[in-house]
């Protein structure tokens, strides 16, 4: 997910560089709720590790 962040992200600074404003805000839009996404799934996953502990083997 973080690398469609990334793709969306360059997309949108590509575009914005070509004076293609109302695509590059978008790609930025689209980048920037896919990377709120990344992150709050991140916490998630720590916090259930975090909570879960090691397995007993």
């Amino acid at each position: 997910m973080l690398g469609w962040a990334i793709a969306f992200l360059v997309i949108a600074i590509i575009a914005g560089v070509f004076g293609f404003g109302g695509i590059a805000s978008a790609s930025a839009g689209i980048a920037q709720i896919l990377f709120f996404i990344f992150i709050v799934l991140f916490v998630l996953g720590l916090i259930f590790s975090i909570v879960r502990g090691r397995s007993a083997r």
